[in-house]
């Protein structure tokens, strides 16, 4: 199976659902599959397929538990991506750099992004951060994600996607992505996310704002802090596609 000559989803996403859903939730999920089992099967068999001609497609490993991180692995593409990966990174900054900007602009912030994803990642490499951080994630039973944010530098692009590889019907149980919102003086609030294989979901990095009032604030938009994980995976093994957007310093 190659991973060159990507197809695009189809049908095309509804992005008018999508940032409703992200307004309303901090998450939402594509609904449909944007890569097919062929190509998630392709994927996941990267993680431990050997050097292609000697070049490896990863640039680092990271066993989570060395780290503090919880339990598991995962490892960072390096440059150039995979045809499949590069051309998801592509695709989907445009109508995510349009909601990053919206939110901006609801925040108070002056702060805007380019239109496309080479004109971001110009900016990242100019400001040092030139790794590349999408990822391939691997589980087997036990493993969990601590609860984090994927921050490397001071260039955050607000949102990212993650595309699950592995069939939860079949290859594992458990394992549902995770994300809390700390809301001010109020209570955590918990999202579980359940995905079909191929599917992605899209969630903000560290920040999102909220139309609303605190307890005892003034109604209007305040900011949440964001952070995700995965839960404990009970059988099986589960791969996933982490798509991040600013590169890492």
């Amino acid at each position: 199976m190659t991973l060159q000559n990507p197809p695009l989803p189809h049908p095309p996403l509804d992005w008018d659902r999508l940032a409703a859903g992200l307004d309303r939730h901090g998450v939402a999920t594509t609904g449909i599959p944007l890569l097919d089992a062929q190509t998630c099967a392709a994927l996941a068999a990267l993680y431990d397929a050997p050097p292609d001609d000697g070049a490896s497609p990863f640039r680092s490993r990271v066993v989570m538990a060395r780290h503090g991180f919880g339990q598991g692995e995962y490892r960072y593409f390096a440059y150039p991506l995979p045809a499949i990966v590069q051309a998801l990174r592509t695709a989907l900054y445009p109508p995510l750099a349009a909601i990053a900007g919206r939110w901006a602009a609801a925040a108070g912030s002056p702060q805007r992004w380019p239109a496309t994803h080479a004109e971001y990642l110009a900016q990242c490499h100019a400001a040092g951060q030139t790794r590349p951080t999408p990822l391939l994630l691997r589980y087997g039973e036990g493993d969990y994600n601590c609860l984090h944010q994927d921050l490397y530098g001071e260039m955050v692009f607000p949102l990212q996607a993650v595309i699950l590889l592995s069939d939860p019907a079949r290859d594992f149980t458990g394992g549902e992505l995770v994300l809390t919102e700390q809301r001010p003086r109020m209570q955590s609030r918990a999202e579980v996310v359940p995905l079909q294989q191929g599917e992605a979901a899209i969630f903000p990095v560290h920040h999102r704002p909220v139309q609303g009032r605190p307890v005892k604030g003034r109604r209007g938009t305040y900011r949440v802090t964001m952070r995700h994980g995965v839960s404990r995976l009970r059988s099986g093994s589960r791969h996933t596609l982490g798509i991040i957007f600013h590169d890492a310093g």
